[in-house]
């Protein structure tokens, strides 16, 4: 199967490897993948670890973008810091065929009893995606990656504009090719797009790039939509943050951010 016909982010070849399609291309290097995706890929192998406990979810997840994915074969193996009756911490890396792990990330997992305490959380404070828009995303070279593979509308904001946005993003297609898309795929794949959606600088003339992300989570999201209710900051010494309110059309699920790093282009 070429890249172009692919349906699906991935295609699973082995139980710890994955080759990657067109639809995971990012929107800067035709040879890199947008590192949403990937991020998505290793909550995925996570949850799906062998010895895993049906009862413990995902609470937080930090990652480390060393560099780059390349459009490469992927090889994902995890390990687990610590195991214990209430909390556990699972270590999970991504390597390409013939490289270096090119991005890692720590994940807390809490023990999940439904109802077993009083519920408290915020409904939703944005318009939902039936009241946002379609807009244009980056100039791009190629047919199919990222921009294509998910739907993105606008409740205020857009790619071209500067500034705080809300954005709302679902996937059109599976993470894993024949494979059910799990609710924290979902946020995966959106949340690291957090700067692009809320980039404050002219990105014709800067760099904006984030080197990490952490996505914190109270719960699962519920249907297809995840929304970004983004905004950037930068200093004027080239060090940035982006952060994220995530929502789903139930109300707030939770945060993420990303450090970035900022410079002048050439």
């Amino acid at each position: 199967m070429s890249l172009s016909e692919a349906e699906a982010f991935y295609e699973r070849e082995a139980s710890d490897r994955f080759l990657p399609t067109a639809y995971t291309r990012g929107p800067w290097d035709a040879d890199s993948q947008h590192a949403g995706p990937p991020a998505a890929l290793l909550g995925l192998a996570v949850e799906q670890r062998p010895g895993g406990r049906p009862d413990m979810r995902v609470a937080r997840l930090t990652y480390e973008i060393m560099r780059p994915v390349p459009m490469r074969p992927l090889t994902v193996a995890t390990r687990v810091l610590r195991a214990g009756r209430s909390v556990e911490l699972v270590e999970v890396g991504l390597t390409p065929d013939g490289g270096e792990e090119v991005m890692r990330a720590t994940v807390l997992l809490m023990k999940a009893v439904p109802g077993s305490v009083p519920e408290v959380s915020q409904g939703r404070q944005v318009p939902g995606p039936g009241a946002a828009s379609p807009k244009a995303f980056f100039p791009v070279s190629w047919d199919h990656g990222y921009h294509t593979a998910m739907e993105v509308r606008f409740a205020a904001g857009s790619f071209l504009e500067s500034g705080s946005a809300t954005a709302w993003m679902r996937m059109r297609v599976p993470l894993v090719a024949g494979e059910e898309i799990m609710p924290l795929s979902r946020v995966l794949t959106a949340a690291d797009s957090g700067n692009g959606v809320s980039a404050e600088l002219d990105f014709h003339r800067y760099v904006f790039i984030n080197t990490d992300l952490t996505v914190s989570l109270q719960r699962h999201p519920e249907g297809e939509w995840v929304c970004l209710d983004a905004r950037t900051m930068v200093d004027g010494a080239g060090i940035g943050l982006a952060e994220s309110a995530l929502l789903d059309e139930k109300g707030l699920l939770g945060r993420s951010t990303q450090t970035l790093y900022v410079a002048a282009r050439g």
